[in-house]
């Protein structure tokens, strides 16, 4: 957790000034009952009214002022750890925005989720309370250990053999619980993943009646967290009884002892009082740094997994010196290239792509098509760096796509996703997501190319029609549009259709490719597809199967030469239409 301190040095001087506050606080409340005692002694057995309204008065203007810079301390550390999560958060986030696909597989979405907000949560807390009990908290122990020593010294070798008993009980009734704080995260996360797949997957849920199914996995989930935060919940509730057992027995000590003092007159009745109240004092400092205790663990636990994210290395890094930017002039802008490419998925047995070589021009349109499971989305993953190939060369205008800078290399590439995602906000909204700066009249003109604008001119508030939440007061084939519709307004100089045309009938099908091939003249294109009538007008069709090139070249050509690709056929259209 120590680590994630840096993150409080431009508040050191603000955190200074609490300090400074805090101090005043404890010095105020160090002198209240000496001045206590003074009233006592020097007032009330004395019977000088006088001196009592006097000295009374001072108490009040001390303690008003240890409510003021308590209430100024209190005010400044909830800001400064309000703004230590906020910059944790932002780090949090976005680093794992830089991750490639393979650290999501590794950590898990869910996990991101419980990391990026429950655990930095934690930590904020204990942020807080650091400032505020963890300086408090040493401050009141030393110095109502000394004022005791003051006030009289015989008396606090009571406090001498209570001290250690009380700091042993909290070491080892913290040592037994802080295993189970790393548990319970763990059963938090698993609890986040099953109510996030249960919230996202709900109509399939529905539509299968697994409602009950999945009720039991939740509450399944939940009682695991439950029963976890029981035993750790029971294991610390020790910690307060035997606190005040021992604080009460101390008390009951110094009494007992204090009171033979006085009868001796060895000791005053206003010291004794001043005596009880600095013992409760140093009691009550180890009842906050107790508290402290039974946070940090759970904190510590929650920094390390914070760590983790923020120490781990993307699998995909940018080059230290790009080369992009000389492949345009030179006519080779959208060219991409494969040059004996092999890529394996961790933990796969068999590699997804095989020796893969092909070339895709601008102005043309490549076509890929193959079985399910065939590599066809991973020669996409590759294109747009989600991945790295593990042999071989992936080519962007002549430059391996590892020599281009992240933002520059996508930039100049528009995806259309197989699982289409559509954002809150309105069909503009959703459209300009593929150029933020986009005019009007762009945004028409892609909805257009992309079938979509009947239904948008149909909706009630046409482009200004808001979208829910993953696109679900509109159909599939609509989404499809309007993803098609945010890559066209971006004019790149590649497209990838990631299997994009799936949810469209054929005649939006047929209308759709004619529009791209009147409207998209310069840039290349490649096209993941299932149907044969998508691809089979293509310059160029790649044929897959089991993650190798059995086919290369057009319609009427496979249809002489690949077995594959004759079977695809022959399994969607008949005889006069493939032709």
């Amino acid at each position: 957790m120590l680590r994630l301190m840096r993150y409080l040095k431009p508040y050191r001087f603000t955190i200074a000034g609490i300090i400074i506050l805090i101090l005043m606080q404890s010095l105020a409340d160090l002198y209240l009952p000496t001045l206590m005692s003074d009233i006592v002694n020097n007032g009330i057995i004395q019977g000088d009214t006088g001196y009592i309204w006097k000295v009374g008065g001072f108490m009040l203007v001390v303690s008003v002022l240890g409510t003021v810079v308590s209430v100024l301390a209190s005010l400044y550390a909830s800001k400064v750890s309000a703004l230590f999560g906020k910059e944790v958060r932002l780090d949090t986030f976005s680093k794992v925005e830089r991750f490639s696909i393979q650290e999501f597989d590794k950590l898990g979405t869910a996990s991101m989720i419980t990391r990026t907000t429950n655990d930095i949560n934690q930590v904020q807390q204990v942020v807080l309370m650091i400032l505020r009990m963890m300086v408090m908290a040493p401050l009141m122990c030393i110095g109502g250990i000394i004022m005791a020593l003051y006030k009289d010294v015989q008396l606090s070798m009571v406090l001498l053999v209570v001290l250690p008993i009380l700091a042993l009980a909290i070491f080892i009734i913290v040592r037994f619980g802080m295993p189970y704080f790393k548990i319970m995260q763990k059963k938090l996360d698993r609890m986040n993943l099953v109510l996030r797949e249960g919230l996202t997957g709900i109509r399939v849920i529905r539509a299968f009646n697994r409602t009950s199914y999945e009720a039991e996995r939740f509450t399944g989930a939940n009682k695991d967290l439950m029963d976890t935060a029981v035993k750790v919940n029971q294991i610390m509730a020790f910690m307060m009884p035997v606190m005040m057992l021992i604080m009460n027995i101390c008390i009951i000590a110094i009494v007992w002892f204090g009171s033979k003092r006085i009868d001796m007159n060895e000791m005053m009745i206003g010291d004794l009082m001043a005596f009880i109240q600095y013992a409760m004092q140093i009691m009550f400092s180890l009842v906050m740094m107790s508290m402290m205790f039974v946070m940090i663990p759970r904190a510590q636990v929650s920094a390390v997994r914070i760590n983790e994210v923020l120490d781990m290395e993307a699998s995909i890094t940018e080059s230290d010196s790009p080369k992009q930017g000389t492949a345009a002039a030179s006519g080779f802008n959208g060219t991409v290239e494969f040059r004996n490419v092999s890529f394996m998925y961790p933990g796969a047995e068999k590699p997804a792509v095989e020796r893969l070589s092909f070339e895709c021009k601008p102005g043309e349109v490549t076509a890929i098509i193959g079985g399910t499971g065939s590599g066809k989305t991973t020669i996409i993953n590759l294109i747009e760096r989600f991945f790295d190939c593990n042999e071989g060369e992936v080519l962007f205008n002549q430059i391996n796509v590892k020599d281009w800078k992240l933002d520059e290399l996508r930039n100049s590439m528009a995806l259309v996703p197989q699982k289409t995602t559509i954002f809150s906000g309105s069909v503009a909204e959703n459209i300009r997501y593929g150029k933020e700066d986009a005019t009007d009249a762009e945004v028409r003109e892609a909805a257009a190319i992309a079938q979509a604008l009947p239904f948008i001119e149909r909706m009630e508030d046409g482009f200004d029609t808001m979208l829910s939440q993953g696109g679900t007061n509109i159909s599939g084939g609509q989404k499809q549009r309007l993803s098609i519709a945010r890559a066209l307004v971006r004019k790149p100089s590649l497209y990838l259709f990631d299997d994009s045309f799936s949810a469209l009938d054929y005649k939006t099908d047929a209308a759709l490719r004619a529009a791209l091939k009147e409207h998209v003249h310069d840039a290349a294109m490649i096209i993941v597809a299932q149907r044969v009538s998508t691809v089979m007008y293509a310059e160029q069709i790649i044929v897959l199967d089991e993650g190798v090139i059995v086919g290369k070249g057009t319609h009427q050509e496979l249809l002489q030469t690949c077995d594959v690709y004759r079977e695809i056929v022959q399994s969607q259209l008949s005889e006069e239409e493939s032709a």
